[in-house]
């Protein structure tokens, strides 16, 4: 095979306008493209900054209900400061956003909007 990485991951969501807010304006994403797709259709991807990987915000999928997505793994070089900003922004984390340790790093969950489980972790090297 010659797949050299993953591209896109489809996150599925039942408002667009609602799912591209919390990425962009409370994860900070940047906002790939935002553009029209078919008859009332839209084409959202995001990505965090520099990223070769995007998400893009579904509707389309009948089989893909909002938030079922569960496993989103997002990196960061900064957790606990990150997770500081996001509650002062009022995502609200499983465990009140107590950082919990595993023999491979640390980590804290949360849900988008919609329910899409997220996993913002800090990699033990």
């Amino acid at each position: 095979m010659t797949v050299t990485h993953v591209k896109l991951v489809s996150v599925p969501v039942s408002d667009q306008d609602r799912a591209r807010d919390f990425y962009v304006d409370l994860l900070d994403f940047d906002l790939i493209f935002d553009n029209p797709m078919g008859p009332g259709g839209r084409w959202i991807q995001v990505a965090p900054k520099g990223a070769d990987t995007a998400l893009t915000l579904v509707t389309w999928f009948p089989t893909m209900a909002p938030g079922s997505l569960k496993g989103l793994v997002l990196e960061t070089d900064d957790l606990d400061a990150d997770v500081a900003r996001l509650r002062e922004r009022g995502v609200v984390f499983a465990d009140d956003g107590i950082i919990q340790t595993a023999p491979w790093g640390r980590y804290v969950t949360f849900d988008d909007p919609d329910g899409n489980g997220i996993v913002l972790q800090s990699t033990r090297v």
